[in-house]
């Protein structure tokens, strides 16, 4: 029988407000010694896709080969370089030819397909549910290294926390990645900070 995906409980980041940068945070504490890779086997990116792609929850993602799963981290790579040169080194143009070719191949692929089902809903799907969502992946970080979105993206400010994400708060100021994580941690260390001072001091 063949592998399967089990995405029971929800346990990849999201919310970072694009899905390539989503797709980014499955290398967590990137640069950091704490590095720790998330899409460790084919399953994972299975799960992944699962998880953080359109299609209904009653749809198995079939798990793909070592090679997929190679190419998919070598995607992961290639946006963090194609966003990082379009924030850092003048724009997207200054992305180098091998990660930009990479992106352009990934992206000239077939990405989920809706329908409209007797309820009335789109529904999303594919004929290879991975290669559509990473598809997906490539088109959205062109797309967003291209666009005046890109002024959005963030790094968190937590220190134990390098994931980046797209900043659309009014006020235009967000720092971190998530309240309920990186906000809180913040918070409370400050908190005990304030406890732990001698008055006058």
């Amino acid at each position: 029988m063949a592998l399967t995906s089990e995405p029971a409980t929800p346990r990849f980041r999201s919310g970072a407000g694009r899905l390539c940068l989503d797709f980014m945070r499955t290398l967590r504490l990137r640069g950091t010694a704490g590095a720790t890779e998330e899409l460790a086997t084919a399953r994972d990116l299975a799960d992944w896709v699962a998880q953080l792609g359109p299609y209904p929850a009653d749809v198995v993602v079939p798990v793909p080969a070592a090679s997929v799963l190679v190419r998919a981290r070598e995607l992961r790579e290639a946006v963090h370089t194609l966003l990082t040169s379009a924030r850092e080194n003048g724009g997207a143009v200054s992305c180098p030819e091998a990660e930009r070719a990479l992106l352009n191949t990934v992206a000239a692929g077939a990405t989920p397909v809706p329908r409209l089902d007797q309820t009335g809903s789109a529904v999303y799907g594919s004929e290879d549910q991975v290669a559509a969502l990473l598809a997906d992946v490539a088109r959205d970080a062109i797309t967003l290294a291209t666009s005046p979105a890109l002024a959005q993206v963030r790094a968190c400010s937590g220190p134990d926390c390098a994931a980046w994400f797209l900043d659309t708060s009014r006020p235009g100021n967000r720092r971190w990645c998530s309240m309920e994580t990186c906000g809180n941690k913040s918070k409370k260390s400050t908190w005990r900070t304030k406890q732990g001072a001698v008055p006058g001091s």
